[in-house]
Parts: structure tokens; C-alpha cells; sequence
């Protein structure tokens, strides 16, 4: 195989990545549909008028997941990554029924508890980069991040005209439906991985893994990114219902914002991969994103400055989203993939926890423009950490400096 082809995905590996993904994407809608509309229409449920419970509620789905992300993922790596996501879906879609027939914020709160509880992030992206070599998985990751990325920008669009048609009943009845179709896709399209060496049991304990420096500040870092996508999507809602833009239009803002982190994503994975600088990349993000949300806190004035902004942060969203899983695949001992990443999902899932718990307390008692200054110093904890980073070793190289 020459340089050239072995740093192309074969259909196989195709395959296995978009349908993957696609599954991967479903989870996320879970999530997504309900952020552009939740913050508004809560205020028609009994105690929906509680900021802190409206953050809750978004933030429960997360710490679900993060609950159950390391059990789950471990199981994968003994029974099978299909078994997992299988039974992941079947939860999820209970969970999706138990909050469309709720009537009280309460009631959707343990929907997406259960929806939560179907954690099946880590059992995905073991299940891709169990199907793919790692000369390609960033790009196969990216697909993964590509799919997070165009659900949010789909969940932006059909959600308002969705709550406005059927309410929020009607959504969540729509993703327990997707959820019942997705089980079919993973039975039959999804294509099994080749087959794994079986190895000796590894000499380190999850606590090691978990634990384990450069693994621990990728872990670090999705903490930090999913807390802040919750906190920013606690606070702009509203802001922009404020400004008089309605709930079904916030799309016109959104959409545009997502398709720019897309045009910044490709370019920058492509430089990443080629010159084997995915580290040295995730931390100029990270500088980049300290200023991005500085500027959040004193431009929110106007549609357009809310705009600019989102288009600012998804830019740096979008690139994050799709390198940190590929770094944790790469780093990640191969018999124990999906532990780590577990772990890794576990952090992912408390951030949108916190983000969607913190962001609705702070704004509470100091404001959006509070909210904002906190992700910004959150950013630049990260950052910190960050700066001993090494570059994952190519072919069995060992690590290069950053």
C-alpha cells in the first residue's frame, strides 16, 4: 500500500464511520432539539419559571451518561461493542416516551434521566476506531464531529416548527421513534469490526487509565467544552427571544453559525493530520476561545454581535469535537479502548451536567455576561493544562514535543 492510499478510508472503513456516526449523530439529537426551544417553553409547565430547574433539566441527560459512560464502555470491551449500543438505544427510547407523556418539568426531568441512562458514546467511538486503522481515524472521528455538528444545525432548524406543531410531547416522541429505527440500522447496515488480537490482560487499572497524564488533560478538556456549549445555550435563547427575534427563527441565527465551524473544521484536520500537529492545533483553539468568549460578555447587545459570536464559537466547537475523541483513541491502551473511552465520555457528560446546572444559577444570580467570563477562565484552566501535551507517536514513533 502506498503513502498516498494508506492515508485513504477503504469503503469498508467508510461504511462502518458515516452509519457509526449516523447513530452517533441520533444520541446527540436527544440532546440538541430540545436547546433552542426548552428555556421557552418550559415557562408553560408547572416550575418551569425556575432558571436553576430549566438548567437542570437540560443538564440531567448528561449526568446520566456520565454515570453509566465508564460501566457501559468497559462492558463493550467483554460483551461487545453491538450488544452495548443495542441495549443503549432500546433505554434511550423509553426515556423519550416517559418525557413525551410528562406534563409537569418534573416529569421531563426523568425522561431525560433515562434517555441519559442509555450511554452508548463510549461503546460507538471504541466501535469506530475498533473499524478503522489510525492513519485515518481523525478523519474518521471528524465524521463523528461533522455529524454532531449537522444534527445541531437540523435540531436548529425543525425544532421551533416542531414545538410550535406538536409541542414538546411531540419532539420527544420523535426521538424515541429515531431511536426504534436506529436499532434496525445497527443490526443489519452497520458492518461488524475486523476481527481484534486477543492480548494479555493489561497491567494497568482503570484507575490508571483514568488517571493517566496525557488521557487525563483530553478529559479534562471535553469537561470544560460540553459545560460550556450547555451554559452558552442556557443563556441565548432567551437573550435572543428578548430582542424580539421568536423561538421558530432562532434558526436564522444558528445555522449560519454552524456551517462557518464547518469551514474551519476541514482545513484545520486536514493541517493536523499532515503535519502531525493536533495538539499544538487544540491549543491555539483554546487561545482562541478565551478571547471568543470574552467577547461574549460585552458584545450581546444585538442579533447581529449574537451571531458573530456563535459563529466564533462553533468555529472552535466544531475542531475541538472532532480531534479530542481521536487523541483518547490514539493514546488509549488497545484492549481497553473502550474504558477510556468511557472515561472520557463520563467527563463529556458531567460537562453538559454542570454547563446546563451552573450556567442556569449563575445567570440567576449575576447574569449572562457572568456566565461567559466563567467559560472564558474554564477555557484557560484548559489551556493550562494543555501546554504539556505531547503529539501522539506515528507508526510506533514515540511521542514528539509539542
Amino acid at each position: 500500500m502506498t503513502a498516498q492510499n494508506a492515508t485513504r478510508m477503504t469503503s469498508r472503513e467508510k461504511k462502518s464511520s458515516i452509519t457509526l456516526a449516523s447513530i452517533f449523530a441520533l444520541r446527540m439529537l436527544g440532546l440538541f432539539v430540545i436547546l433552542p426551544v426548552f428555556a421557552v417553553y418550559a415557562h408553560d409547565l408547572p416550575g418551569g419559571d425556575d432558571a436553576f430547574m430549566v438548567g437542570l433539566t437540560l443538564g440531567i441527560y448528561g449526568l446520566a451518561q456520565g454515570v453509566l459512560q465508564i460501566p457501559l464502555g468497559a462492558a463493550s470491551d467483554r460483551f461487545g461493542r453491538k450488544p452495548v449500543i443495542l441495549a443503549g438505544l432500546v433505554v434511550f427510547a423509553a426515556g423519550s416516551l416517559i418525557a413525551a407523556s410528562a406534563d409537569t418539568i418534573w416529569g421531563i426531568f426523568l425522561g431525560r434521566a433515562v434517555q441519559g441512562a442509555g450511554a452508548i458514546s463510549a461503546a460507538v467511538t471504541a466501535f469506530i476506531s475498533d473499524s478503522v486503522r489510525h492513519a485515518v481515524i481523525t478523519r474518521a472521528m471528524a465524521m463523528v464531529g461533522a455529524s454532531i455538528g449537522l444534527t445541531f444545525a437540523l435540531s436548529m432548524v425543525i425544532a421551533p416548527p416542531l414545538a410550535r406543531l406538536w409541542g414538546l410531547p411531540g419532539i420527544f416522541l420523535l426521538t424515541g421513534v429515531l431511536a426504534v429505527a436506529a436499532v434496525f440500522v445497527v443490526r443489519f447496515i452497520v458492518p461488524e469490526a475486523p476481527g481484534r488480537h486477543h492480548e494479555p490482560e493489561p497491567d494497568k487499572t482503570w484507575r490508571e487509565i483514568a488517571l493517566e497524564p496525557q488521557l487525563l488533560r483530553l478529559n479534562i478538556g471535553i469537561f470544560v467544552l460540553h459545560a460550556a456549549l450547555m451554559a452558552v445555550f442556557v443563556v441565548i435563547p432567551t437573550r435572543l427571544t428578548e430582542m424580539g427575534l421568536p423561538s421558530e427563527h432562532h434558526w436564522w441565527v444558528y445555522l449560519p453559525a454552524v456551517l462557518a465551524g464547518f469551514t474551519v473544521m476541514a482545513p484545520l484536520i486536514i493541517i493536523g493530520e499532515r503535519r502531525n500537529a493536533v495538539v499544538r492545533i487544540m491549543r491555539w483553539v483554546l487561545g482562541f476561545f478565551c478571547a471568543a468568549f470574552v467577547l461574549f460578555a460585552y458584545l450581546m447587545h444585538s442579533i447581529w454581535e449574537i451571531s458573530f459570536l456563535l459563529g466564533l464559537f462553533f468555529s472552535g466547537f466544531n475542531v475541538l469535537e472532532a480531534t479530542l475523541p481521536s487523541l483518547i483513541s490514539r493514546l488509549a491502551p488497545p484492549r481497553d479502548k473502550g474504558l477510556a473511552l468511557g472515561i472520557y465520555n463520563t467527563l463529556q457528560n458531567f460537562g453538559l451536567f454542570a454547563g446546563g446546572a451552573l450556567g442556569g444559577w449563575i445567570t440567576l444570580h449575576w447574569g449572562a455576561e457572568a456566565v461567559f467570563f466563567t467559560c472564558a477562565f474554564a477555557m484557560l484552566l484548559w489551556l493550562a493544562s494543555a501546554i504539556g501535551m505531547k503529539e501522539p507517536p506515528r507508526s510506533g514513533r514515540e511521542p514528539e514535543e509539542a
